[in-house]
């Protein structure tokens, strides 16, 4: 699996010149460019901390990359169902309406592994888990494990590392 995944990284590396490295112990996400940091936030991945299987409610480790970006050109808070915007913005009437959902906002990045057997493939595929970087309410807390599985970001954040990572963009969570 070693030379795998240097083929992996060299291939996903030369698509892009920059690079997304998420932390799960310090609960931080870096968009890397070289040895030059654009990008330091906070992030909360899941409740349930690390893991690769389908239906786990796990945050998937290994190399991955950013396969589709969605919701350019959509304005912050934007709600998403099913990767589309259902017209609404979120707010506190609209929050306090669903309290208990779990709120993909303002922009999606939704990653594929590449590592085959890890996760990529089978019962451990990223992409169809539906694995993404999103946005989520400010009244969130981040830098705290709290979600399903998914990377989550405030808006703020979010913005800037959508306009950094295009498609392609490597993405390695450990």
């Amino acid at each position: 699996m070693g030379g795998e995944r240097v083929r992996a990284e060299r291939e996903a590396s030369a698509q892009t010149a920059g690079r997304i490295l998420i932390d799960l112990a310090s609960q931080r996400l870096w968009f890397l460019e070289g040895a030059r940091t654009r990008l330091e936030a906070p992030v909360s991945t899941a409740l349930k901390g690390p893991g690769e299987r389908r239906d786990s409610g796990c945050t998937p480790r290994g190399l991955h990359r950013v396969r589709i970006r969605i919701g350019a050109g959509c304005p912050p808070g934007t709600v998403f169902v099913g990767r589309r915007p259902t017209g609404e913005i979120h707010g506190p009437e609209l929050a306090a309406r669903f309290p208990e959902r779990d709120w993909i906002l303002t922009r999606i990045l939704w990653l594929t592994g590449l590592e085959q057997g890890r996760n990529r493939g089978g019962n451990v595929d990223t992409l169809r888990r539906y694995i993404y970087i999103h946005g989520c309410p400010e009244t969130v807390s981040l830098g705290v494990p709290l979600s399903h599985g998914c990377i989550r970001m405030h808006d703020r954040e979010l913005l800037q590392l959508f306009d950094l990572a295009p498609a392609g963009t490597l993405v390695e969570i450990r």
